[in-house]
């Protein structure tokens, strides 16, 4: 039987027997959030440093990944690891902050591409070696093993809810 999770007044982490769940999907999903909570904060401070969001960074290394080609910015939202409804507004700052270009193909004015700017280079090589071993610290206790076992893991759990065609599938 699961039940709400009870927290205590002696301390300020419950005990195993204090942490209970109204299901086995509610305890994995809070385990889910919890250890993103804990992993993001590594991330969060690194990406301070160097005056980025997440949301930012991960545009630059889809950038980088297909530089020096150019890519639509719908089909750049949709890789994004999670959503982003504001796009256009997160590719101004990194413009103006000369990370990345865009363009409007003569043939369809209508579509807006993007592309690493020298900028984005230099951001993505300077930061590349702290973000290995950010990660590193996060996740490097795992095994291998037990790592590829957790993407696959991760991988089967969202798979119903991505949609059609997306690149996460």
């Amino acid at each position: 039987m699961y039940f709400v999770p009870v927290m205590t007044a002696r301390a300020n982490t419950p005990n195993s027997a204090e942490l209970r769940f109204d299901s086995p999907e509610q305890e994995l999903f809070l385990n889910l959030w919890r250890t993103y909570d804990r992993l993001r904060m590594l991330e969060d401070e690194l990406f301070r440093r160097f005056d980025l969001t997440p949301q930012q960074y991960n545009v630059l290394r889809l950038l980088g990944a297909v530089f020096p080609r150019s890519i639509p910015t719908l089909v750049l939202a949709e890789r994004l690891v999670s959503r982003a409804p504001d796009i256009s507004r997160m590719l101004d700052k990194l413009e103006k902050r000369g990370c990345v270009l865009r363009s409007r193909p003569p043939e369809n004015r209508r579509q807006v591409l993007v592309s690493l700017a020298p900028g984005g280079q230099e951001l993505l090589a300077e930061i590349a070696e702290p973000l290995r071993s950010c990660h590193q610290k996060q996740l490097g206790h795992l095994s291998a093993d037990a790592q590829r076992r957790l993407i696959e893991l991760l991988q089967a759990a969202r798979r119903p809810h991505e949609p059609a065609g997306s690149c996460w599938q």
